[in-house]
């Protein structure tokens, strides 16, 4: 239960879903939290149900646009203020739109792009600076199988996706020397609100192409950014860890 003990974790898109496992399992290993999001009701919410389960201040929620450099800064600097530095930083914050590459016009591309993408570069910016001082640290960068494989739509979330996935190796490669690890996560279908517009038929015929012949529990995710984020992972750096209950192994 202290996996993470006396670390401090900023995770982006923290409000609900995949972002709110994390942050709860994180302060259930020892972690102290940073709950970043735009849907400030909601990332309040999460905050104060971790700190009323641990029966202290084990996180706390601040308004974060992943596209905004100051909303990242001041992101870092609460991690500073408030817990005393930033070890682990979580760039889970995503959108998800359809549509190939004739379907997707020029607004729905750039929101997509500027969220699942630039975020993930300012968040990575701000925060290394803050885990130098601390000696070193692990970011997490959520990706998707759809950073791994192609289909027929999705053109904007593929393309932002697929970059994350080798930002994440040059990030890697860069770091190394600072003692900060870069990782990727690649989760299938996960039930989450993101996929609430999906339809139903649609998404139980991709849940039958896995082996597995489900979708996960967004906690099913959370434990492996754990793994990745604990010192358990300390020779890990620049993977892949893909989470989709086999469906890239067919």
């Amino acid at each position: 239960m202290e996996r993470l003990k006396g670390k401090v974790a900023l995770i982006s898109g923290g409000a609900r879903g995949q972002g709110a496992a994390e942050a709860r399992l994180f302060a259930s290993e020892g972690a102290k939290v940073v709950v970043g999001d735009v849907l400030d009701a909601a990332c309040k919410q999460t905050a104060d149900e971790i700190n009323a389960k641990a029966g202290t201040k084990a996180a706390v929620a601040l308004h974060l646009d992943v596209t905004r450099a100051n909303d990242w800064r001041a992101a870092v600097a609460a991690s500073e203020r408030e817990f005393g530095g930033l070890d682990i930083l979580v760039n889970n914050a995503g959108i998800y739109r359809t549509g190939g590459i004739e379907d997707t016009n020029e607004e729905d591309w750039d929101a997509v792009v500027n969220i699942n993408q630039k975020g993930v570069w300012l968040g990575m910016k701000a925060a290394v600076p803050a885990m130098r001082r601390r000696g070193g640290g692990s970011i997490i960068n959520i990706s998707s199988i759809y950073g791994l494989i192609g289909s027929p739509g999705s053109a904007a979330y593929h393309g932002t996706k697929g970059a994350v996935r080798l930002l994440t190796k040059a990030a890697a490669v860069q770091y190394a020397p600072d003692r900060i690890r870069v990782n990727s996560v690649h989760p299938g279908v996960i039930l989450t609100p993101m996929i609430d517009i999906v339809p139903r038929e649609q998404l139980q015929s991709l849940m039958e192409l896995a082996p597995m012949k489900r979708g996960a529990q967004p906690e099913e995710v959370g434990w492996c950014v754990v793994f990745l984020a604990s010192d358990e992972a300390s020779f890990v750096t620049g993977a892949e860890l893909v989470v989709d209950g086999g469906y890239t192994a067919v």
